[in-house]
């Protein structure tokens, strides 16, 4: 364990964390390196992620692997990312569920391939009873389409007469979420530099704690995680309230 993880308060690690991943073509750019090299060197980081939260006690780690507007990219660029999904799940998988770690997926499966589709099945009935950390993948995931989707579903009902518009509330609301049994972020990092949420956890992350780093994501370790629950203990989480 690195010295930097001793220095946690245990009582006060967040309870989920959430990583938006940025930075693997500039880390690959700066190399001279293809933008592929990047996204391998930062699937090899995931792990480090991972694992960092199982000996930090973090119970839920939610990342961002492929958002909704990623389909604009080059079809060369996308075709990687998913190669590299594949072998995450097929490579990691059996550790993953050796640590203790439940693996969930969250966003729209639409689009996605049939044996991406039934990877994300085995992966989440194999490690459905783990309890150590829940491992929430976004992918095909955009904050603006999920909130939309939850409102249609939510008009359906009323039309259908099933819900009264008056018992519409926060709780009914987030319940439509793809995140409906996952408790909200308390600390949301990206890393990279940028200074945005990329739509990402929009609703969820109302109250969560934003940090934001230089490290570009390849190079992100357990260092830099324990380095960012540090800062996020010395803050002090208000909710809206005074003090």
């Amino acid at each position: 364990m690195l010295p930097a993880q001793n220095q946690t308060e245990p009582g006060r690690v967040p309870g989920h964390i959430a990583i938006i991943m940025d930075g693997n073509g500039r880390w690959a750019k700066r190399r001279m390196l293809p933008r592929a090299a990047g996204h391998r060197r930062g699937a090899e980081a995931v792990r480090k992620a991972v694992m960092g939260c199982v000996s930090q006690g973090v119970k839920f780690l939610t990342l961002y692997a492929f958002s909704s507007e990623n389909w604009k990219r080059p079809p060369e660029e996308v075709d990687d990312l998913m190669g590299l999904l594949r072998l995450y799940i097929r490579q990691e998988l059996q550790e993953l569920d050796e640590n203790g770690v439940r693996v969930r997926f969250i966003g729209d499966r639409s689009r996605l391939s049939d044996d991406i589709r039934r990877l994300i099945e085995e992966a989440e009935i194999k490690t459905g009873a783990n309890a150590k950390l829940t491992l929430i993948i976004a992918l095909n995931y955009g904050s603006h389409a999920e909130i939309v989707r939850a409102a249609r579903d939510i008009a359906r009902d009323v039309k259908a007469g099933l819900v009264d518009p008056d018992d519409i509330t926060e709780d009914l609301f987030s319940q439509r979420l793809y995140t409906e049994e996952i408790p909200d972020p308390d600390l949301v990092i990206r890393t990279s530099g940028e200074k945005r949420l990329s739509n990402f956890l929009l609703w969820q992350s109302a109250y969560a704690e934003l940090i934001f780093l230089d490290v570009l994501w390849p190079d992100f370790d357990e260092s830099s995680l324990a380095g960012a629950i540090q800062e996020y203990q010395a803050r002090e989480r208000r909710f809206g309230a005074r003090t």
